[in-house]
């Protein structure tokens, strides 16, 4: 493990911890499971043919990554740096350096720096010093997205695309 990394929870790093390499600046967020093995081998390695077979896979997490709240990664994934895994999404493949990846397979959806730059455009002006002198009742007393308390703001613009990503696929 890296140096300045958080973990809102201890998360799930499954029965291989050794497999699992965090660097630098890494965030996990709650219920994360890091999964280093294929259990489902168990259902034939009963058969004289399939008696040898092990299914591991280190899980690397490089410098400058979130893993969003009950995320799952699968034996073998590398996060690239400077990436989000969203929460919920399930990673059976690399993710690339610079991207939010969202979904189940998780794929890119956007840069980074579009995710920034979204997330700043869908924040509302705010006073700081009241947000970090008690930020429980600031929240509560924030209009968001979401509340049926106060009226809703206009929606932030639908998020950038990676070029070259279909949503849909």
């Amino acid at each position: 493990m890296g140096e300045g990394c958080r973990f809102a929870r201890i998360p799930t790093f499954g029965t291989e911890p050794y497999l699992i390499t965090l660097g630098n600046h890494v965030a996990i967020a709650s219920d994360v499971v890091f999964i280093t093995h294929d259990g489902g081998t168990f259902a034939f390695r009963h058969q004289e043919r399939y008696r040898k077979v092990i299914k591991y896979g280190r899980i690397n997490i490089l410098d400058n990554c979130v893993i969003g709240e009950r995320a799952i990664l699968l034996p073998g994934v590398t996060i690239g740096p400077n990436s989000v895994v969203a929460a919920g999404a399930v990673v059976s493949r690399n993710v690339p350096p610079g991207v939010l990846a969202a979904g189940n397979p998780a794929k890119p959806v956007m840069t980074l720096h579009q995710y920034a730059e979204w997330s700043l455009a869908s924040t509302p002006a705010y006073d700081e010093d009241a947000y970090h002198r008690d930020k429980k009742a600031f929240l509560m007393n924030m209009r968001m997205r979401g509340s049926s308390l106060k009226p809703r703001p206009a929606p932030p613009a639908e998020p950038p695309r990676v070029d070259g990503v279909d949503s849909e696929s």
